[in-house]
């Protein structure tokens, strides 16, 4: 089965890679932007997801893996929302810059020079990679 790449967006002021980790999982709630959502719906257990810090520092900083596929958000009463279940994976050696990324002719298409707004998109297998070269970062083996 093919594995699935995506990246995730948030403000470090409200939950930042470091609370993340100091967490060790979260369920990724708060979407409310129905692309986001069905983002959020297509992704499977063990798919990589870079996790971005939007707003302050705009930035790629570590990767973590989906540990458990969409279920309701908790956080509403609205059937609508969903979310899934990350575990962090890894830091970043060099956490890259959005700058870096949109200077990057490879990466023109990739949703997050694109569709800037969006909180949750997939990401090219290629890119993810790309993206990963340049935080100087290799992921945890299986």
């Amino acid at each position: 089965m093919a594995r699935g790449y995506w990246l995730v967006k948030s403000e470090p002021s409200k939950y930042s890679w470091n609370d993340f980790v100091r967490d060790g999982s979260t369920y990724w709630d708060g979407v409310r932007n129905y692309a986001a959502r069905n983002h959020l719906a297509s992704m499977r257990k063990g798919d990589l997801v870079l996790y971005y810090h939007s707003n302050e520092g705009k930035e790629v900083v570590g990767v973590a893996r989906v540990t458990r596929e969409a279920y309701g958000d908790p956080t509403t009463e609205d059937e609508r929302w969903l979310v899934v279940d990350l575990k962090p994976l890894r830091a970043f050696e060099r956490s890259v810059l959005l700058a870096e990324i949109k200077s990057e002719p490879v990466l023109k298409n990739l949703p997050l020079v694109r569709q800037s707004r969006l909180s949750v998109m997939p990401v090219e297998r290629p890119h993810f990679e790309h993206i990963l070269r340049m935080g100087k970062t290799r992921l945890p083996r299986r």
